[in-house]
């Protein structure tokens, strides 16, 4: 009897390590329509981090064999990506700075869209999608499109551009163009995987 119990709990224990939720390919949108957002990095952090679609993780993003720390200010929003969309040379998911209270890495989030800051580095054009979460509970910022961001925050919107060109000392990475609601719902289409 005791042996049937610990080969049931061992078979128990595996199965559960090995059911990982594979955040890469959950829906970009719910099923009514709200765009989704996986957190990779809280906000408030300085340690970069990534999820690792070989192994369904999130680990520490690494330069040159080290943890990529950033240099600069900590993270001003909850940094992740898009699921179902890959943009990029290396098939990452479009990237997306959601502005609310910090939350947790693997938190999938319903989001709104309020823009796309789009910066060059390296002669490539980078969107970043800026989105505030869909319940306006969770809202630290009481905008839904650029417009009224730009209106009633523009010393945040200065701010994020400022720190998306700053975070990176070594990438020249240069500040292009702020781009509306619209043009953010356009540029997640266009990456999103068929």
């Amino acid at each position: 009897m005791r042996y049937c119990f610990h080969a049931l709990l061992l078979i128990s224990i595996l199965f559960i390590t090995s059911c990982k939720t594979d955040y890469a390919t959950l829906p970009t949108y719910t099923g009514t329509r709200q765009l989704q957002a996986v957190i990779e990095v809280p906000a408030g952090n300085n340690l970069q981090l990534k999820y690792n679609k070989q192994t369904q993780e999130f680990v520490s993003d690494k330069n040159a064999g080290k943890d990529r720390i950033i240099e600069f200010l900590p993270f001003p929003g909850n940094y992740g990506f898009i699921p179902s969309t890959e943009v990029g040379k290396n098939g990452s998911g479009l990237p997306i700075l959601v502005l609310a209270e910090r939350v947790e890495t693997g938190t999938v989030m319903e989001v709104v869209p309020l823009g796309i800051l789009q910066l060059e580095t390296e002669g490539e054009i980078q969107p970043i999608v800026v989105a505030v979460p869909a319940r306006p509970s969770e809202r630290t910022i009481d905008a839904t499109t650029l417009a009224a961001f730009s209106q009633s925050y523009p010393a945040a919107q200065f701010i994020l551009k400022e720190w998306f060109v700053n975070r990176n000392k070594t990438a020249n990475t240069k500040f292009v163009a702020w781009r509306d609601e619209r043009f953010a719902d356009k540029e997640i289409q266009r990456w999103m995987m068929l």
